[in-house]
């Protein structure tokens, strides 16, 4: 068996494609087109790139797109304050701060941060408000990655009602927000963690795995039922070249791709899935590109329900 390729990079672009008329329409009606506001704290090399290609696929799809950029030494009264003149500002219709912030501002700052913006423009979806709405299936606003595991299944004609989902993770960016959204869809959700008695065994259950546990490769082959559909959502750093033939073979050209390149990345399943999944989602070129395409869906259903 060979996995079926889940295109992220063919369905964002179909999504963004469907965005791009109701955009211009919504300027044209308005006259200004619905506006994205990201706040990007530090310099984290990995923030800056989120946040160019967000701005650059943004702008590209007729949003208007503003970084507000402050140094690592920026205060956390700074960031509360910028975060509250944005709440302030009609003319600013989704917002989003960048993550992870410096440690500096505190191990509480994200939350602090996240809880200061008005849930009527929080495109990620983090405010306490906006998870509420989605635990009782009411949200307006969806969290961008999990919402785009849905499309990605929705649009190749992956059933979801009625089957075995497995999400093997528990973050509130991803993991929780993915079981509901699965919930709403009728599938039977497990949701397993570092914790969780023979992982193996239980990720073996499901007929839809979703793989958000930030380790890379960890799922193997033994983990996944044969034509299972499996949905990669892990981006982790190969570390070195010993590492990239260790996860992807001494002959892959991925081996050679980061010796050419000195850097690359993995998801957190192992290749070897491709032999007996149905379907997966490729790392990079999988859930990622979905993650933006729902971040510009969820700035312009802001604008619009504002």
């Amino acid at each position: 068996m060979s996995a079926t390729k889940l295109d992220g990079v063919a369905t964002a672009a179909a999504i963004r494609a469907e965005l791009a008329p109701q955009i211009a329409a919504y300027t044209a009606r308005k006259g200004r087109a619905p506006a994205l506001h990201i706040v990007l704290v530090g310099d984290d090399p990995g923030s800056q790139v989120y946040v160019r290609n967000k701005q650059r696929t943004g702008e590209q799809t007729g949003l208007t797109v503003v970084v507000h950029r402050r140094p690592a030494t920026a205060t956390r009264e700074e960031v509360l304050s910028l975060v509250a003149g944005l709440n302030a500002d009609d003319r600013c219709d989704g917002i989003l701060v960048q993550s992870p912030l410096p440690h500096a501002l505190g191990k509480t700052a994200e939350q602090q941060v996240f809880d200061t913006i008005n849930p009527a423009k929080d495109v990620d979806c983090f405010h306490p408000e906006n998870v509420g709405r989605l635990v009782q299936g009411r949200q307006v606003l969806a969290p961008c990655t999990p919402s785009g595991v849905i499309e990605l299944l929705v649009r190749q004609q992956i059933p979801i009602a009625g089957r075995r989902a497995v999400v093997v993770g528990r973050s509130d960016i991803v993991g929780k927000p993915m079981a509901l959204l699965l919930l709403q869809r009728d599938a039977t959700v497990t949701v397993c963690h570092s914790k969780t008695e023979d992982l193996a065994a239980r990720c073996r259950e499901a007929d839809i795995l979703v793989a958000a546990i930030g380790r890379p490769a960890f799922i193997t082959a033994a983990f996944v039922k044969p034509g299972a559909v499996v949905v990669d959502v892990g981006i982790n750093p190969v570390k070195s070249h010993d590492h990239a033939v260790q996860i992807f073979g001494a002959d892959s050209p991925r081996v050679a791709a980061f010796d050419a390149k000195g850097n690359g990345i993995v998801g957190d399943v192992h290749p070897e899935v491709a032999g007996i999944a149905s379907a997966l989602s490729p790392v990079p070129g999988g859930v990622g590109p979905l993650t933006i395409a729902m971040l510009l869906k969820n700035t312009l259903t802001a604008a619009m329900a504002r």
